[in-house]
């Protein structure tokens, strides 16, 4: 008898009035939202503008949903063109099966699609997505347990998951969490990834191929443990030897990238520095101008202050005497003509006594 495990819901699926509300559903749009939020944030942080992570991903998302669909179809073929299937249930998006290999690949190109559009490097954008998009699978996968779907073999620990339904050929019982591994596998990749990327600034898509490197490991042992059907490939389950590939295409790229191009994206969004630099030259400008009329204006009233100074000074020397100089000063100047006045006078006396 299970002492402790996790209970799965008794069903997937709510109805508001004729509005089904799926869980599967949710945890998709859930997680697209908490990509675009973040990477936004990333996206500024590195230059860009804000708005240019939500626009590209108006491309991203429909290609990689159509593209995860795609990836499960095709590798799980018989559970939709087999005998006493319904190929019409191939298109059941809602339904559960997104194959992340193909949601990703696809999700690229209508990425690429959006960034040509507004003239975005591909790498920059990638690079500052690639966290986002490990939490929105971690919250995604929280859609299997919706669906009660994609679980590992079967176990007593206290973290089972419990199984009720009989559809597809399940059993009810208690099994590993495989979703539950991979949903805190995907938020230990988004941490290693924002770390990483802050100690060595990481840059033309090294960051994106970290993730892609990091998921890989992750999901190489936590695919080994499922026991749903799948394809075999020499004793590997099919997404094994996905998961393999990728993971070393991802650090081939890493190391050929670093030697190649070191160092991170002086510019990630042409416009973006412009727009910026020409905000701030006009706040400076409008301070140069306010100074400059400060001074201005001080200038002037320093020119009527010694104006009005120089006035008084010219007035006093005017108007107030000179009291240095002695009384009758300006007699003095007749003194001569008097002395000289005399002196005929006197002659003219001494002539008159001789004749």
């Amino acid at each position: 008898m299970e002492l402790a495990f996790i209970p799965s819901p008794s069903r997937g699926v709510l109805h508001l009035g004729p509005i089904p509300l799926r869980g599967y559903a949710f945890c998709i749009i859930i997680g697209v939202f908490v990509a675009v939020w973040l990477g936004n944030k990333r996206w500024i942080a590195r230059g860009g503008r804000p708005g240019t992570v939500a626009d590209i991903a108006v491309w991203a998302v429909p290609f990689g949903l159509i593209g995860g669909r795609l990836y499960h179809v095709i590798t799980d073929y018989q559970l939709y063109f087999s005998e006493g299937r319904d190929w019409v249930d191939a298109f059941k998006i809602w339904e559960g099966g997104l194959g992340i290999w193909g949601a990703i690949a696809f999700g690229a190109v209508g990425a690429w699609i959006g960034a040509r559009r507004r003239g975005v490097p591909m790498p920059a954008y990638a690079d500052a997505v690639a966290p986002g998009i490990a939490l929105a699978q971690a919250i995604g996968r929280w859609g299997n347990w919706f669906n009660q779907e994609l679980y590992g073999k079967a176990t007593d620990l206290p973290w089972a998951v419990e199984i009720t339904s009989t559809a597809d050929g399940r059993v009810p019982g208690t099994y590993h969490p495989t979703f539950l591994y991979e949903s805190l596998w995907c938020i230990g990749v988004a941490l290693l990834v924002i770390w990483a990327d802050r100690r060595f600034r990481l840059g033309h898509g090294r960051a994106f191929a970290l993730y892609v490197a990091a998921y890989c490991a992750g999901r190489f042992w936590i695919e080994y443990m499922r026991v749903d059907d799948a394809h075999h490939i020499l004793g590997l389950r099919l997404n094994n030897w996905t998961a393999l590939v990728v993971f070393l295409l991802a650090v081939v790229y890493m190391v050929l990238s670093a030697r190649k191009r070191p160092g991170r994206e002086a510019v990630v969004e042409p416009g973006a520095e412009t727009a910026a630099g020409d905000a701030g030259t006009d706040g400076t400008a409008g301070e140069k101008d306010a100074k400059q009329d400060a001074g201005a204006a001080s200038a002037d009233a320093g020119t009527d202050d010694a104006d009005d100074a120089d006035g008084a000074d010219t007035a006093g020397k005017t108007d107030a005497p000179d009291l240095t100089k002695p009384t009758g000063t300006a007699g003095d100047t007749h003194a001569p003509e008097d002395a000289k006045d005399a002196e005929a006078v006197k002659d003219g006396a001494d002539s008159a006594k001789k004749g």
